[in-house]
């Protein structure tokens, strides 16, 4: 098997991993830990045990490496599974801004409609408006 092969199989088994073990933690917080497969049971008692003895961080660490190794070697992955590259977060302490693609601009056919745009974008807009004044309307006039 080539090493781009398991290359995808590792990053797919490290998401699926990462996934499941959010997933998992949820359930069992929201008292639903003997509705979980037995693996993802033993997963979470060996993650509960090393909280007494290290950060939240490093055993949530320690049991997606775990989970991860398992799923590569069931997806068939080769040999032991290669230690994920380090993920540096890219929005601490900076502001990401979201681009938004420009706007073409109107030509000579767009000048002959251009009320039309208009009318559709504040059609929903009036229907809101005329749903709230109704419901106001109605519950005034059944609390007296």
């Amino acid at each position: 098997m080539s090493s781009s092969s398991n290359a995808s199989i590792a990053k797919k088994a490290r998401t699926k991993a990462e996934a499941d073990f959010t997933t998992w933690l949820m359930m069992a917080k929201l008292g639903g830990f003997d509705d979980l497969p037995s693996n993802a049971q033993s997963f979470l008692t060996n993650y509960r045990a090393r909280l007494e003895t290290m950060s939240e961080a490093e055993s949530t660490a320690l049991a997606v490496r775990e989970v991860y190794s398992v799923y590569y070697c069931e997806m068939g992955g080769v040999g032991a599974a290669p230690e994920p590259k380090a993920r540096t977060p890219t929005t601490e302490g900076k502001v990401v801004r979201i681009q938004r693609r420009p706007k073409p601009q109107p030509g000579l056919s767009a000048a002959r409609h251009s009320t039309r745009p208009m009318i559709q974008k504040s059609l929903p807009a009036l229907l809101i408006f005329a749903s709230i004044v109704a419901l106001i309307v109605a519950y005034r006039f059944l609390t007296q």
